[in-house]
């Protein structure tokens, strides 16, 4: 049976990665709220006292994990959100006011564009302009030559919609100094930030030097339950609050966010080199597993991943795709992919997915990834 929306589908989908015994990585929709209470319950103490109080509008232990982020990107202050998509839209708004002027430049993929719904002009004013429609992050040249002034340059580190990429630190340094040549701020979606130390060769606190605020998640990279948080310079932090304030930001009650966020800085901020590490074994053995089992087309981007994330591409509807992912962890308890969907901006009939290797995938070997790329294989129809 293929794949098609709705409930009874999806619960099928999150029965069979859930069942799985086998997997890459865990995606957020396949815990229970048992399990994630259970677990925030067990290693919460390990990093706060629960014994202090809650807290209320981002008092208490909100204002610990705003010290203790702002500490390790070595910024000056920090500010929690409930979302990304909310301290973005701050962050821009205040860099507007500062500046005078209210146009963005950032890449057309990236995640304000693609999946806030036009929030940067219906809530905040903004106006977007691109350096450039090329599936990766613009270059110095590119953001010069931009016909137009702009306040605030955008970077997304990695760029998820191109294959979660990034430029080399010498291109992120120089497209940094040309922004500042035209009088403009710079503004790092770091929602992934902690992923990227590796490629770059530099530490989280290096990067974030580069920019003039960073905007970084805590379920993303790090396991939160949710939660972002916003840094920079401390008038900026202050400023921020009150427009999260505005926003309706203030929640009145925050803490397991909080404790969940406390836990990943403490315990998956320093894996995360060596899921980058393996992610670039895994990548290559898919790529040597489809050629094996004779696929006539694919692509793993980039064949090298940059961080511990990266896209397959297949020639085949999403679904049938995803109906052999579901089959492959019922009847094997494997899980080698999980959704794939229409590849954007590709042709028709080319779909792909993300992987993502993570705790669980540490134990894959080689051999491993390409023994159940030749399972999933085994799963799809002939070509048509």
């Amino acid at each position: 049976m293929i794949d098609s929306p709705g409930t009874d589908q999806r619960l099928r989908r999150l029965t069979a990665w859930r069942g799985a015994t086998r997997v890459l990585s865990r995606i957020a929709a396949e815990h229970r709220i048992s399990d994630r209470l259970a677990g925030l319950a067990a290693d919460a103490g390990s990093v706060y006292d629960l014994d202090d109080w809650v807290d209320m509008y981002g008092d208490g232990i909100v204002g610990e994990l705003e010290r203790r982020t702002a500490r390790t990107l070595g910024m000056e202050a920090a500010v929690f959100f409930p979302t990304g998509t909310m301290a973005q839209q701050v962050a821009l708004r205040c860099w507007a006011g500062r500046t005078g002027n209210h146009t963005v430049a950032l890449h057309p993929r990236s995640h304000p564009e693609t999946d806030e719904r036009g929030a940067f002009s219906a809530v905040s004013g903004l106006r977007t302009v691109h350096p450039t429609t090329r599936p990766r992050l613009p270059t110095a040249d590119e953001v010069r030559a931009l016909e137009e002034p702009f306040g605030a340059l955008v970077l997304e580190l990695p760029l998820r919609e191109a294959g979660f990429v990034l430029p080399t630190w010498d291109e992120l340094t120089d497209v940094v100094d040309a922004a500042r040549e035209r009088d403009a701020v710079v503004h790092f979606d770091g929602a992934r930030i902690w992923e990227c130390t590796s490629h770059f060769g530099r530490s989280v606190q290096e990067i974030a030097a580069l920019a003039d605020s960073v905007y970084v998640s805590f379920y993303k990279s790090l396991g939160g339950m949710s939660g972002a948080a916003l840094v920079g310079p401390q008038s900026l932090i202050d400023e921020a609050r009150a427009w999260r304030h505005r926003y309706g930001g203030d929640l009145f009650h925050q803490y397991p966010a909080v404790l969940s966020a406390l836990l990943g800085l403490e315990r998956e901020l320093p894996r995360l080199p060596e899921y980058v590490a393996h992610a670039k074994v895994v990548a290559a053995a898919l790529a040597k597993g489809f050629e094996a089992a004779g696929a006539s087309w694919f692509r793993v981007h980039p064949g090298v991943p940059h961080i511990h994330r990266f896209q397959v591409w297949l020639p085949y509807a999403p679904d049938v795709l995803t109906e052999a992912a579901v089959r492959l962890a019922e009847e094997t308890g494997t899980t080698l992919f999980h959704r794939w969907f229409p590849a954007p901006g590709g042709p028709p009939g080319i779909a792909v997915t993300e992987v993502t290797v993570a705790a669980e995938g540490l134990e894959w070997t080689a051999e491993d990834v390409m023994t159940a790329v030749s399972a999933f294989t085994s799963r799809l129809p002939e070509r048509y």
